[in-house]
């Protein structure tokens, strides 16, 4: 859940087992929403409190979820047909009212048959009169209260802007008017279909492609639509001419949803991207995550500068992503080129990506497919300290003939006087050396750019991987099935290794005290360690290595394989025999990408196995582009102390009065500990269900104060009845200590009063009894020290 003024992610509601594929506000009580799964279960939460109130289970398997207003007790599901593969129905799931939280549903009635599993596809009507459903090309449209079932379709001829087929639509909400989104761009608005022949539609076109999603206004008044080209069109009046647009949005827009009050409307893209848009087409918010591209060419960079991940964006951008905080931190335009959203057109894509050991430069190399020669283009950006973001330095059109493989800085300090190294390896059989010059070209806006120092080859291979060794001197080219090693300062090849049969993969130096060893894998299987000292192999193992990471701030090594369908884990040092981690199967699906990210601050390591990761935390990206990574800790020890609180107290909100009420309780406590005060705790209210009831409980769901009040009083009253024995035997010694102390003092007081009576008697006067008062203030005297009086 997050907040639309701040874009920050309020609470995080987990229960379900699966995929969960619908989520809908409970038209009958706004403060909650009920949640559909995959798992065959409907969810009833309180999502201001964060609570699970209800669990219906259904069985089958929740495809969509619907909750119209008119219907009580009953909500609207699309679940697999039993016996029947790929189709499905809409059926009306009765959700019974018994106490209980986990409860069955297994009343279910069928309202359409052979319907579209997408939840865009089925929309109901003016305060549910009627329920229509799109498929293929065809319009089905079934009324409650007659119980009649209508259907229409259209031409299934293909034309010249594509075919009709439906892909979502929307009703009215305050007329029976029915809009429907096409392959082929249009919308088709319908009405008059309560007959079956004498129906009518509208037609409305802009988009030039699929119509992705559509959705009324509150009042009906407008038509918002969306598609590929990433912009919204509203629609007034149902009119062609007269029409707004919100334009570069992005990203395909797959949904749209109007809020309940109808000042705003929210779009969700295929980049994994939430945007919010006021009511007057003006943009208001995004809430972005890691982007989703389509395909992930530069790989997993991490920028020095920000410890976050670099990688493919939106079309022609880089995606700085942060790992802490879940979010964006800013996107980097590479291409500077207008996207053209058309199946089947080479557009100009971002495929490698290199940083400077300090983060001030940044290589880029962007490409565009052609039927002859590919268009290359490599861009070399420095880092602008005063707006804080990349700036162009030097743009190289066509550095390589072919596609560039890999590219590489050389490992150093870039405060020295020596100018840093990019190497580039591509397919046209060399590798290229780029250093920087001082422009002379006094018109020039920057004092250096870059240009070609160096090319090599070796015996008309194609260069396809390079890496520098820690220290920078030497320079590793794998040609095919051989590896080049070269020295960074003449250029001189020095050794040659190769390890038949297969291409060289991947390439990597040991670091630290593991820097004479080189290790390579090809796409045979095979990990190879070569010792540079001895020019011999050292090792080498069969893994079927996909992705090899080494860590920059250790001598560690992940190969991740891929065996008998599975992922695994490899960790080692290329000076030790056997690895040091093994985790096989961690993975079903196949690993494409991973990254060592450096921690702000070393673990604390627990355990011996997971040193490794004390520095440096691994991530890997799957072929559906899943961002994971591997934890040292359990799912309890990584809670942060609030969410240990929010699990305790059963995810309850945390308040600043709380945070305060807590803080003060902890610094009071630690006083009375300092004080040496013996501190008791005495918690009969947290064991008690009346005050659990009264806390725990959401505030609209409780009985009335005074019916609460007396139950919660008597709740904090202690009984007698459970008075220990020892307490009462104190009692008792202490009302004998305290008779004892009172006989003595009453033996002394008549005593004194006997003392007294003679000489009163003598004179013949009535004495006058005393009041208790004057009794005790005559007992303190009696029992005062006057000895010090005799000093005198």
């Amino acid at each position: 859940m997050y907040s639309v003024a701040t874009e920050k992610t309020l609470r995080v509601m987990g229960g379900h087992a699966d995929l969960v594929t619908g989520i809908q506000l409970n038209p009958h009580n706004h403060m909650q929403l009920y949640s559909s799964s995959l798992d065959g279960s409907i969810k009833l939460w309180d999502f201001m409190d964060g609570i699970l109130i209800k669990t219906f289970t259904v069985g089958s398997k929740l495809l969509a979820l619907y909750t119209p207003d008119s219907f009580e007790d009953s909500v609207f599901v699309v679940i697999p047909k039993s016996g029947e593969r790929d189709t499905f129905q809409l059926v009306s799931v009765k959700l019974t009212k018994a106490a209980g939280q986990d409860l069955e549903a297994k009343e279910l009635s069928v309202i359409l048959d052979d319907v579209d599993a997408s939840p865009k596809c089925i929309a109901f009507g003016r305060e549910s009169e009627y329920v229509a459903s799109v498929k293929e090309v065809n319009l089905q449209v079934y009324f409650f209260k007659q119980k009649q079932l209508n259907r229409f379709s259209v031409s299934a001829a293909k034309t010249k802007s594509g075919n009709n087929h439906f892909m979502c639509i929307a009703c009215h909400p305050t007329e029976d008017c029915i809009a429907t989104g096409h392959a082929d761009g249009k919308i088709r608005l319908w009405r008059n279909f309560h007959h079956k022949k004498e129906y009518t539609f509208s037609t409305l076109h802009w988009h030039h492609d699929t119509v992705m999603d559509l959705a009324f206004s509150l009042q009906g008044t407008s038509l918002l639509s969306g598609g590929v080209e990433s912009v919204i069109v509203l629609w007034r009046n149902e009119s062609e001419r007269q029409r707004d647009f919100l334009p570069r949005l992005g990203s395909a827009i797959e949904y749209i949803s109007v809020s309940p009050d109808g000042t705003l409307c929210c779009t969700l893209h295929t980049d994994n991207r939430i945007t919010i848009i006021n009511s007057n087409l003006r943009f208001s918010r995004s809430i972005q995550g890691l982007i989703k591209s389509t395909n992930v060419k530069t790989g997993l960079v991490v920028d020095p500068r920000t410890k976050a991940l670099v990688l493919n964006g939106e079309p022609g951008h880089l995606q700085f992503y942060c790992l802490q905080s879940d979010q964006q931190l800013f996107s980097l335009d590479i291409v500077q080129r207008q996207y053209i959203h058309q199946s089947g057109l080479n557009q100009t894509d971002l495929v490698k990506v290199a940083f400077s050991a300090q983060g001030e430069w940044l290589a880029t190399v962007e490409e565009r497919e052609e039927v002859t020669d590919p268009e290359l283009q490599l861009k070399l950006w420095f880092y602008d300290e005063e707006t804080q973001s990349f700036k162009l330095n030097t743009r190289i059109s066509m550095p390589h003939e072919d596609h560039i493989t890999d590219m590489c800085f050389r490992y150093m300090d870039e405060v020295e006087d020596e100018s840093l190294i990019l190497v580039t390896t591509g397919s046209d059989c060399v590798f290229k050396v780029w250093v920087m010059v001082e422009d002379t070209d006094p018109e020039a806006q920057q004092s250096v750019s870059w240009s070609c120092d160096f090319v090599g080859s070796y015996h008309n291979y194609q260069a396809t991987n390079c890496c520098f060794s820690e220290d920078g001197s030497l320079l590793a080219v794998s040609f095919e099935e051989t590896v080049t090693v070269w020295d960074s300062l003449t250029w001189d090849l020095k050794c040659t290794f190769c390890y038949s049969p297969g291409k060289i993969r991947n390439i990597c130096f040991g670091r630290l005290t593991c820097s004479k060893y080189l290790i390579g894998a090809t796409d045979h299987g095979f990990l190879c360690c070569w010792n540079l000292l001895t020019c011999a192999l050292e090792w080498s193992a069969y893994l079927n290595v996909i992705v090899l990471q080494p860590d920059p701030l250790s001598e560690h090594i992940a190969a991740i394989s891929w065996l008998s369908k599975d992922s695994s884990l490899f960790v080692f040092k290329p000076n030790e025999p056997r690895p040091i981690y093994i985790q096989r199967n961690f993975c079903k699906e196949k690993i494409q990408l991973a990254a060592f990210v450096p921690r702000e601050e070393p673990e604390t390591v627990g355990s011996a196995k997971y040193l490794w990761l004390r520095r440096s935390q691994l991530f890997f990206l799957t072929a559906t582009q899943e961002l994971i990574t591997l934890s040292m800790k359990s799912l309890e020890e990584r809670l942060t102390p609030s969410s240990k609180q929010l699990a305790v107290e059963e995810s309850l909100p945390v308040t600043p009065f709380s945070l305060l009420l807590g803080k003060h309780r902890h610094h009071q406590s630690q006083e009375d500990i300092d004080l040496g005060k013996l501190v008791v705790c005495n918690k009969p209210e947290q064991d008690s269900p009346a005050v659990k009831e009264l806390l725990h409980t959401p505030a609209h769901v409780l009985p009335s104060a005074s019916f609460l009040c007396p139950v919660f009083i008597n709740s904090l009253l202690i009984s007698k009845e459970n008075t220990s024995a020892e307490e009462v035997a104190d009692e008792v010694e202490m009302e004998s200590e305290k008779s004892e102390d009172d006989s003595d003092e009453e033996r002394d007081v008549t005593e004194m009063e006997q003392e007294d009576t003679s000489p009163m008697e003598l004179l013949g006067e009535i004495t006058c009894k005393l009041s208790k008062s004057q009794e005790k203030e005559l007992r303190k005297l009696r029992k005062m020290d006057y000895s010090w009086i005799s000093a005198f």
